[in-house]
């Protein structure tokens, strides 16, 4: 009880700060919401509808698996992404005959980008529904609230999105099938320097936001390791739309390549501003440039030609898997997937041949086999390492000519 108070408090500090996402959806806000067209309600609504009505049966004959995503709210984008991807893995795996037999019944719970949200709709999850593992939460803060309950219930999680490294680190149960924020750190890093001949970096970075902050301690640290030399670093805060003054400084060191680890919006303003004081540098960005077409307009489009970021996995690949799911995902949401409705649809694959190679609902169980599994997804070939995060290449990605184009996978 102390624990689960104490846990409790540490929620409502996070619920206050800033949250952190994987991948950026593209701009424009345009994803649509699941197929059902049932965007589920607040965490305090206790009429919960799964994923698809046609898997209802009593408990007994149904595996319960939990979600959650903000399907409402600012960060509403990336939870319905998410949940698509989800959603159209359960609706495969119940088409090809579920889980040892039995359908599953995924009920998701809209927790808003809220951290108390989560936490509450976590224990309706478990409480109420019953449910034997989780598949959530999409942004970091909330997903390392509802990780530290769930490590104490000891109830198998797998987030398909939360990118903090402080996630998993929390219990032996808890899993992601995404990146880290510190790998694509290192990747952009040891990419710079050893596919582009860079000998020279800087660094633009959001210092109140996370995700940049960590990006940047983990691509610094990389590239003194590899020799390459840090000639600037600057910094911005959230909410500033002028950078002029820091690409003036970083003009002046003149490196080679320009790493701008922030989400898309921030870059496309970033690159614009970058033309006009005439950088030349090589820019590299982090999954969080998913999106950065969309956010500039026609006459900047050029200040992109030539960058360079990693990803979860390119629409370019030649992977039949791959161009199966982003044809389905055309079909039924009228939308181009991005990098959260992949890691979505990967997540709950990986639990459910974790469940079916424990043969076996039990708890521990799941978490034994999910530690073991050895999983070939659309988003890679993936082990999980011994913090659970997952071992498995980063697609990097360039842009010319107004387009996305794979360039290949890498591996540090």
């Amino acid at each position: 009880m102390k624990l689960r108070i104490l846990s409790l408090v540490m929620v409502c500090m996070l619920a206050v700060m800033a949250f952190a996402g994987c991948a950026q959806t593209p701009a424009g806000d345009t994803t649509p919401a699941p197929a059902d067209d049932a965007t589920q309600a607040p965490a305090d609504d206790a009429t919960q509808a799964p994923a698809d009505d046609a898997t209802q049966a009593p408990s007994g004959e149904t595996i319960k698996i939990g979600g959650l995503a903000p399907l409402t709210g600012e960060v509403s984008v990336y939870g319905i992404a998410t949940n698509n991807g989800i959603q159209m893995a359960v609706e495969e795996i119940n088409a090809n005959g579920g889980i040892n037999g039995k359908q599953i019944d995924y009920i998701y719970y809209d927790e808003k980008g809220d951290s108390v949200e989560a936490v509450n709709a976590y224990n309706k999850l478990v409480q109420n529904d019953q449910v034997i593992a989780l598949v959530g939460d999409v942004t970091s803060v909330p997903t390392l609230a509802v990780a530290q309950i769930a490590a104490e219930d000891g109830i198998p999680m797998i987030t398909a999105t939360g990118t903090s490294a402080d996630i998993t680190a929390v219990g032996e149960n808890i899993f992601r099938a995404c990146f880290t924020d510190p790998f694509q750190g290192e990747i952009m890093a040891s990419y710079a320097f050893n596919k582009l001949d860079a000998k020279t970096a800087a660094i633009l970075y959001n210092v109140a936001d996370d995700y940049s902050v960590g990006l940047t301690e983990s691509f610094e640290e990389t590239a003194a390791e590899l020799g390459l030399e840090i000639v600037a670093k600057e910094s911005y805060t959230g909410g500033d739309v002028d950078f002029r003054s820091q690409l003036t400084k970083i003009s002046a060191a003149n490196p080679d390549v320009l790493f701008i680890p922030v989400y898309y919006e921030d870059a496309a303003l970033i690159v614009a501003q970058k033309a006009e004081i005439g950088i030349t540098a090589t820019m590299l960005g982090a999954d969080g440039w998913d999106g950065v077409l969309g956010s500039v307009d026609a006459a900047n489009t050029d200040a992109l030609e030539g960058a360079y970021f990693c990803n979860h996995y390119s629409p370019e690949s030649e992977d039949e898997d791959l161009q199966a799911f982003i044809a389905k995902y055309k079909e039924t949401y009228d939308a181009d997937p991005n990098a959260f409705a992949a890691l979505g649809y990967d997540a709950m694959y990986m639990l459910a041949e974790a469940i079916t190679n424990a043969g076996s609902e039990d708890a521990q169980a799941i978490v034994d086999a999910m530690a073991a599994l050895e999983f070939d997804g659309i988003t890679g070939h993936i082990v999980f390492d011994e913090n659970r995060n997952p071992i498995k290449p980063a697609a990097i990605n360039t842009i010319t000519g107004g387009e996305y184009k794979f360039v290949e996978t890498y591996e540090k």
